[in-house]
């Protein structure tokens, strides 16, 4: 079975490079930034020199691309070269809507679809240890869960189509409050003299207790912003969760306010840097 991966970023070329070392078969590879195909062809991948061309060779069709409109761009130009026998797999983190009507289009051709987002950040995609939400069907999902195996360790289908992006946006969603928790508590704590590590040393003696402190305290620690996941792509997140909410109008002040705090960071300009540095935003005391 030959795989092509599509969007080779922060995430996607690790996720991409998993595949090449544990798959027994060829792997296509493209991106726009002809460095980034490259650095994976010089890995084993065998470069390509458009999405078109790696669904036309490949016999799954994975995507890491940053925004709707660009999962959007990708499938659309792809739909030509795809058919029965193929399975698509969006891994993007995207509107569960855009999704929906993207996997509508491409099984129209009579290929699956699948939308497959991911949780945690750089160091478990190099590690292959990353959390993938699937939505689509269960006969697509056990067909590909072995690919998808080679990059996550904790894997779990939600439902249909849109379904894995849903829980994607929560799961980002609730990482904004207890990151903006955090960063709040941990301001209080150090202008009263409590610094971050000792802070997070007395949380983990209680119940407020949280990975994303656990994963942090020591690059909070450093003032380290080092980009693992930055902070615009949790800015897009929280307002796809934003518009989710909407659409089923329903009331979410708690996310309002960490939209608020990104929304700050992104006019502060750091929107490049690690999410974590939204605690330069609160640290202000003008979020």
């Amino acid at each position: 079975m030959k795989i092509g991966f599509v969007g080779l970023g922060i995430m996607g070329e690790s996720m991409c490079e998993n595949i090449i070392r544990k798959h027994d078969d060829t792997v296509y590879v493209f991106d726009v930034v002809k460095d980034k195909t490259d650095k994976l062809a010089a890995l084993g991948g065998v470069a390509c020199g458009s999405a078109r061309e790696v669904a036309e060779k490949a016999d799954v069709f994975i995507s890491m691309v940053p925004r709707s409109e660009h999962s959007r761009a990708v499938y659309e130009g792809i739909l030509p070269a795809l058919g029965a026998g193929k399975t698509c797999i969006d891994m993007s983190t995207i509107d569960p809507s855009v999704s929906v009507e993207i996997s509508e289009m491409v099984k129209k051709t009579g290929a699956e679809f699948l939308d497959a987002p991911v949780v945690k950040s750089k160091p478990a995609a190099i590690a292959g240890k990353l959390g993938i939400y699937v939505g689509g069907s269960e006969e697509a999902y056990e067909k590909m869960k072995p690919i998808l195996l080679y990059m996550g360790e904790n894997i779990i289908r939600l439902g249909g189509n849109g379904k894995g992006l849903v829980m994607k946006i929560c799961h980002n969603a609730l990482v904004s409050q207890i990151q903006n928790g955090v960063n709040e508590t941990s301001t209080l704590a150090a202008l009263n003299g409590i610094d971050i590590l000792t802070y997070a040393q007395a949380i983990s003696y209680g119940g407020a207790g949280n990975w994303y402190l656990d994963s942090k305290k020591d690059v909070l620690s450093h003032e380290d912003y080092t980009t693992a996941f930055s902070v615009e792509n949790e800015h897009k997140d929280v307002h796809i969760c934003q518009n989710l909410a909407r659409e089923c109008g329903f009331a979410m002040p708690g996310l309002d306010n960490a939209v608020r705090v990104y929304d700050k960071a992104l006019e502060m300009g750091i929107g490049k840097e690690d999410f974590c540095a939204t605690v330069k935003v609160v640290r202000t005391g003008k979020a």
